[in-house]
């Protein structure tokens, strides 16, 4: 962390434990459950999902917002790809969860990070989480055979960090509206060395002046707050249901991994601006009347701007082969994958020779 950065422990920071009722045992989250869960002695507990409210603040309300995670967490900070994960006090940070680096600085977790308001627990087990990469990996093609037979792998359940915004927009736009028409057009040709007239059909563009006016609603407009996870990745793994979300408990933390948020509010919402701007462009340009348009010129007015600060799960899957990392991601809620590979230019070099074979043997049908 910065050495500038303000550190407070508050009340809302101090350790929270989730022992077993039965055996004293730490208890941790279970997907499969769906409930906290003892792994000593089996005891299952609820965790109430009524409880609480989702609030939604105004674009310049950060100030009162809830610090911390409200449960003691250290984290571990990866020199390679900078992300910022917590762990347990009782566990050691060996490696980064992201991209499989062993460069990590085990550090105090930042107090005065926003909270969250709400999240969407696990919902995907780990055996399901396994089950699903064998399948995946053994589905690739042009992939190295014995890619099939990886078994060193590990897989971790992450919550990341997400901002939510929603928002009003009124867009005024101006553009010309082109609309084909056709004209006859005679020209002359040679044909056996003689000139002949014909006729074309030409397409034309008529341009008028057009402009108008739309009103739109964006709600829980999502902007990735991680610095660890490839972007691509999490584009690839789809969107997620925000309906499902709850009111932030520490319970659903427990035994798990949780991202401090590298994108603050402010550049999440610059990000969340230039989405809304370019949805509404392209909205805009819908709207033009015509069949083709130019000089298209829009301008919004965005009001009503509020955020949340949302955890939402991630398993982060690495493996090895022949010494180079990997990482799959899995979405927590869907089981949807998207992962990288290496690929087999053996495989690769085949298929275009068997391409440039049957290229050969079709202009040797047609010569011949």
């Amino acid at each position: 962390m910065d050495d500038d950065e303000t550190i407070e422990r508050t009340k809302d920071s101090a350790r929270v434990d989730f022992p077993c009722a039965n055996c004293g045992a730490d208890m941790t989250w279970d997907p499969a459950a769906d409930a906290l869960s003892c792994a000593y002695c089996g005891n299952v507990v609820q965790v109430p999902r009524a409880e609480g409210t989702i609030v939604e603040r105004a674009l310049d309300d950060a100030g009162s917002a809830a610090r911390g995670f409200g449960v003691e967490l250290r984290v571990a900070r990866c020199a390679n790809c900078g992300a910022r994960v917590t762990f347990e006090e009782t566990s050691t940070a060996e490696v980064c969860v992201y991209c499989g680096d062993a460069n990590v600085l085990a550090q105090e977790a930042n107090r005065n990070v926003i909270r969250p308001e709400s999240l969407i627990p696990l919902d995907v087990g780990k055996a399901d989480v396994e089950a699903s990469f064998r399948k995946w990996i053994g589905s690739l093609w042009f992939r190295p055979n014995d890619l099939k037979r990886t078994k060193d792998f590990r897989a971790v359940g992450i919550y990341v960090p997400f901002w939510t915004f929603d928002c009003h927009v009124e867009s005024n736009w101006s553009a010309d509206a082109g609309y084909y028409y056709y004209v006859t057009e005679t020209y002359v040709v040679r044909v056996n060395g003689k000139s002949q007239v014909r006729t074309r059909q030409v397409q034309k563009v008529r341009w008028v002046p057009a402009w108008g006016e739309r009103a739109d609603t964006f709600d829980d407009c999502l902007v990735l707050a991680s610095k660890g996870l490839p972007e691509e990745l999490v584009g690839e793994l789809g969107d997620f249901d925000t309906s499902a979300l709850l009111p932030y408990r520490p319970e659903y933390l427990a035994g798990w991994r949780a991202e401090e948020y590298q994108l603050d509010l402010e550049g999440g919402w610059n990000r969340a601006e230039e989405f809304v701007e370019r949805t509404q462009r392209g909205r805009c340009s819908g709207d033009v009347p015509g069949d083709t348009q130019r000089a298209l010129r829009v301008e919004n007015r965005i009001f009503d701007v509020r955020w949340k600060h949302v955890l939402l799960p991630v398993w982060s899957l690495q493996y090895r082969y022949k010494g180079s990392p990997y990482t799959v991601l899995i979405h927590g809620q869907t089981g949807r994958i998207a992962g990288k590979a290496p690929l087999s230019w053996m495989k690769i070099g085949a298929l275009a020779v068997g391409i440039v074979a049957v290229v050969i043997v079709v202009v040797l049908v047609a010569q011949g």
